[in-house]
């Protein structure tokens, strides 16, 4: 409590008061070791403060971590000399697995077993190792060349934007990753109608080595994301459609196919991952989701 001595009638606290009170030092150093002991908990425990309508306005405040996060992305842009590659990718040999993979599983009425999302995922990991010199962070006067494959996938939405951690991907299983997947998902249900997610673990606060996020499921056919430091790559994958395209198979008549594609840009930092690297990264990432098979390897 602020210990102000009220100068006024009868002892009261007057404005001139309030204005010229001065904290003791050890309130001051009570405060500052509350913050210190519990960092961050200010930015969960405070939520956005109620619309405030203007003439012909409204301003909406922000919370804690939504201001956080827009500082992170604007330093990210600005300091970052961000470049992009963009490559077609057929799905149709990753569909065709996903589907003998959920048949080898004892799934529940409810449980739609590996989804695409995660092969993707698993694909990026699989990308990441194949190309080991994008798994790494600018450190100023070195690179940093990481050991494990971690992948933050973005799920969510404007406040309820999250992206937690799937570790060691690189060198896990397909189910393993879709567990994870799921578990973090199903922490973003509110445990009440009208309450807001309260997700928790280390997995939703931690940075991994690379950012894959799925715009697709917008319809958005290609979008080119924000590096999140200290990554040096971000992956973004547009909407899954039926295209068009010439027909490969020498044995065929039909000069086009139908084919199941998306779209998959990566957003490189210049400084660590040069355009010979990362179009050896989307090389690497079509071969694996054409060729699933050798995401079982």
């Amino acid at each position: 409590a602020l210990n102000i001595i009220g100068t006024g009638p009868g002892g009261r606290i007057i404005a001139d008061d309030v204005r010229e009170y001065v904290p003791s030092a050890a309130g001051a150093v009570d405060a500052a070791a509350a913050s210190a002991t519990a960092p961050g908990a200010a930015a969960v425990a405070t939520p956005a403060a109620p619309p405030v309508p203007g003439i012909g306005y409204t301003d909406y405040p922000l919370s804690p971590a939504a201001m956080e996060i827009a500082a992170q992305l604007s330093h990210s842009k600005q300091n970052v000399p961000h470049y992009y590659l963009t490559v077609d990718v057929a799905l149709d040999s990753l569909l065709e697995t996903r589907k003998q993979l959920n048949a080898t599983l004892n799934l529940g009425e409810d449980d739609a077993g590996i989804a695409v999302n995660d092969l993707l995922v698993k694909a990026a990991a699989a990308a990441m190792k194949a190309v080991p010199s994008a798994n790494a962070s600018w450190m100023d006067t070195a690179v940093r060349v990481y050991d494990s494959v971690d992948v933050n996938f973005v799920v969510g939405s404007g406040d309820a934007l999250y992206s937690p951690v799937i570790r060691d991907a690189g060198r896990r299983g397909v189910k393993s990753i879709s567990d994870d997947i799921k578990a973090a998902v199903a922490q973003l249900e509110p445990a009440e109608e009208g309450e807001a997610a309260m997700p928790s673990g280390e997995e939703f606060g931690a940075v991994g080595t690379v950012t894959v996020m799925n715009m697709g499921i917008y319809g958005v056919k290609a979008c080119a994301p924000i590096i999140r430091e200290p990554q040096a790559v971000a992956l973004a994958l547009g909407a899954i459609e039926n295209r068009i395209v010439p027909n490969d198979d020498a044995d065929s008549e039909e000069i086009y196919k139908e084919s199941v594609m998306l779209t998959a840009t990566l957003s490189c930092d210049h400084r660590v991952v040069d355009g010979a690297v990362g179009a050896q990264w989307l090389s690497a990432f079509k071969s694996h989701v054409e060729n699933p098979t050798t995401l079982l390897l």
